[in-house]
């Protein structure tokens, strides 16, 4: 498809079935014929829909095709799999929807009753109410004709989101979070009377399926994540999705902050979406690439944050969603102190709080694991060392305890920092900051000693040897010596066991070398 959307790019067109007639000659040309045929032949209606003609209209890739056939989806769609070597993958039994997948396509295929007319009329916006009959695509036909009854074609060129009919949200409240995601997707405008019915119905999205929030925010946040959460909260969309956020609004912060709670929430984002070089700060004017250049960065560090982590989510979307959840229980942890603001345990809180509302959401477990780690210890970087770098036997202990989140938390920690100060950013503290944060990244991509440090010894060594009996103490020894392994104070296996002789007969005060070594019996 990439090669289609190149051909379809060089030239701008004014009739629409010219931007079809270009498909012709390629891949997927050979796809809709091969499908349309065999429909042909068992006498089935069929038709081009949705994604697929509005994308191909705007010259945009996609490998997703969907297909409405006069006929029951569930009962076609294996026998198309079959006839093109595909995969079947049953959607939805109510609606009867089927999918086919191919090595670079994906079709899916619904079920229309009366006419394409009356079932494009129960879409849900303009630009994905048009349709294309499968059939012009033979060998000889260059002359391709879209049936657009709602003026799709006139809302793409105004680069408009226009609901078909007033009952398109209250049909299907997904769609509240849809129009929002295919304007951030497209760079379209909500069109006036659609964004007021997306507030009026926008409560409802509270009762959604949590597979289909989850589906819907991933890939909203896989956009510019700042300034599409800005304006799921303008439409009333984003506390419906997290209550939890209203509470947020208007908590007053410490005097480094510049914003309320929720504010600085959603600032985050936008630097989350800066630091991975996803968008310009919002402050770029102000010594905005001086800012950035400080921020370490490497190819390396580009791909883990592109790398899956589950369905339809990456460590990027994620920790915009740890971002925006970070600071989420610092209303019921506020106290003041001697006349200063603080919310002590607002972390261990938030975690908490935001594990249980991704479960809701039907977030995988290893999905949430990511993200509670993150909101957990974002904190941690800057309470490693209290002036300066931190020691390597610290660095060795944020890995141990953060793990998998290790090097987002470290993202997570700079957006929120950038996020509290915004316009009035000290330059020389963000040199410092950085710093840390760079120390500590380099020592994750050093080989070998800090973040995985060699086995020397195990269990079996401090039992035989040793003589202790096997226990958490083991567990505690091999923790010591990892830690030693860390600092550099320990790297071979002799060096390895005299540290725990040295442990073993150096026991704290008031206890004595044999009290240490039964102890676990």
């Amino acid at each position: 498809m990439v090669a289609t959307i190149q051909m379809l790019q060089q030239v701008q067109y004014q009739d629409p079935k010219d931007y079809f007639r270009r498909l012709k000659g390629l891949e997927v040309w050979s796809l809709l014929s091969r499908t349309g045929n065999f429909l042909g032949e068992q006498g089935i209606g069929a038709y081009l829909v949705g994604g697929f003609v509005r994308n191909v209209l705007l010259g945009r890739e996609t490998a997703d095709i969907d297909i409405a056939v006069a006929s029951d989806a569930l009962e076609i769609a294996p026998q198309i799999a079959s006839a093109l070597g595909g995969k079947y993958v049953p959607l939805d039994k109510v609606n009867r929807v089927g999918r086919v997948v191919l090595a670079d396509w994906q079709l899916d295929f619904s079920t229309f009753k009366s006419s394409i007319e009356a079932d494009l009329a129960r879409r849900d916006f303009t630009i994905d109410a048009m349709a294309v009959n499968i059939s012009q695509f033979g060998a000889d036909n260059t002359d391709i004709q879209v049936i657009d009854p709602f003026h799709g074609r006139e809302d793409l060129n105004q680069k408009v989101i226009r609901v078909v009919a007033e009952s398109a949200f209250s049909a299907d409240t997904a769609r509240l979070l849809r129009a929002v995601r295919l304007a951030a997707e497209l760079d379209f405008t909500i069109e006036g009377k659609t964004e007021a019915l997306i507030r009026q119905f926008a409560p409802l999205v509270a009762n959604l399926s949590g597979e289909r929030v989850r589906e819907e925010l991933l890939r909203l946040l896989a956009i510019n994540g700042g300034q599409t959460l800005t304006y799921l909260d303008k439409l009333g969309l984003l506390t419906a999705l997290f209550p939890e956020l209203e509470a947020t609004k208007g908590i007053e912060q410490p005097k480094e902050h510049l914003w309320d709670v929720f504010n600085h929430l959603l600032q985050t984002v936008s630097a989350v979406d800066f630091l991975l070089r996803q968008s310009p700060w919002s402050f770029q004017e102000r010594a905005g690439e001086e800012i950035l250049a400080l921020v370490p960065w490497s190819a390396e560090l580009a791909e883990h944050f592109k790398r899956k982590v589950s369905s339809g989510s990456t460590r990027r979307s994620l920790l915009k969603l740890a971002a925006l959840l970070h600071d989420v229980s610092k209303p019921e942890t506020k106290t003041l102190d001697a006349g200063r603001i603080r919310f002590l345990g607002h972390a261990k809180e938030g975690a908490t709080v935001t594990a249980n509302r991704l479960e809701r959401l039907r977030f995988t477990n290893k999905e949430i694991k990511l993200v509670e780690t993150e909101i957990r210890h974002h904190l941690r970087p800057v309470q490693m060392s209290p002036g300066g770098l931190p020691s390597l036997r610290a660095t060795y202990r944020y890995f141990r305890d953060t793990g998998e989140a290790s090097i987002d938390i470290l993202f997570l920690n700079l957006a929120d920092h950038l996020a509290a100060r915004g316009p009035n950013l000290n330059l020389t503290n963000w040199r410092e900051h950085t710093g840390l944060i760079a120390f500590v990244i380099g020592k994750y991509f050093e080989q070998g000693t800090i973040v995985r440090p060699a086995r020397l010894v195990d269990g079996h060594d401090i039992i035989n040897i040793f003589g202790i009996a096997p226990g958490p103490r083991i567990g505690e020894i091999l923790e010591k010596i990892h830690e030693a392994q860390a600092s550099g104070e320990v790297t071979t296996r002799e060096e390895a066991l005299a540290y725990i002789d040295h442990l073993l007969t150096s026991p704290p005060e008031g206890s004595n070398k044999h009290e240490i070594r039964n102890k676990s019996k």
